[in-house]
């Protein structure tokens, strides 16, 4: 038997957007900002603001200065308006994944990595992606989450399998695991100091994954034109 979904008490409704209302004092006010400027810019209790921000603090919305006397935006609200408004690529970019899609028969998607996650900037509008949280929640599910996790040396038996792929191909795969007789490539956008920064991914028939040669170089070319431009 499944434990019974969570509901809200009278209470909760108002305390929710009493702690949003505290967060968007914080965003507005800067980094830094007291509780006590908190506290009067929003005509809150001394004590009601403390408890909201340190809840905030707790769950990773907001963060303590390292004077301990203010505080900041944490990493989940960075994480939160990357997913809302991710990073536009540059004109140029944008040209170069143009021209990849008109030659490319599949679908073509731009994303880079963050702080150990995958953030999808520029989606192909004609092959959509069926779930694109799944990047970041499963990233062992894709090539692109794979082509992470072999960059920041994770272990495991997928890890070693996206490993092998990126000695014997240079991208990643992923084939019908998500969907029958469709898979995907990953192959890295490299930063400056030549570490993946982000990734060139194709998804399409696995007969094209299963054998990418001439595929992969396509890409591999797109990526080499792409990290200049993205770094």
């Amino acid at each position: 038997m499944t434990d019974p979904a969570p509901t809200l008490t009278a209470r909760q409704p108002r305390a929710i957007h009493s702690a949003l209302t505290v967060l968007e004092a914080v965003a507005e006010l800067g980094a830094g900002t007291t509780a006590r400027e908190v506290s009067v810019a929003l005509g809150l209790p001394r004590a009601t603001t403390y408890r909201l921000l340190n809840l905030l603090v707790q769950d990773e919305y907001l963060v303590r200065t390292p004077d301990l006397a203010g505080f900041a935006l944490g990493a989940k609200v960075i994480q939160l308006a990357a997913f809302a408004a991710p990073a536009r690529l540059p004109s140029a970019a944008r040209d170069v994944v143009a021209e990849l899609r008109a030659d490319i028969r599949g679908g073509i998607h731009i994303a880079r990595f963050d702080n150990g996650r995958v953030f999808i900037v520029d989606a192909d509008p004609d092959f959509p992606l069926r779930d694109p949280l799944r990047l970041t929640r499963e990233p062992e599910r894709t090539a692109i989450g794979r082509l992470l996790l072999a960059a920041s040396q994770a272990s495991g038996p997928v890890v070693d399998a996206a490993a092998a792929d990126l000695e014997q191909w240079g991208a990643t795969r992923q084939m019908g695991e998500l969907i029958r007789g469709y898979g995907c490539i990953a192959v890295p956008i490299r930063g400056a100091g030549g570490m993946p920064a982000g990734a060139v991914g194709y998804s399409g028939p696995s007969d094209r994954v299963a054998d990418p040669g001439v595929l992969v170089r396509r890409l591999q070319s797109a990526a080499e034109q792409l990290g200049p431009l993205l770094s």
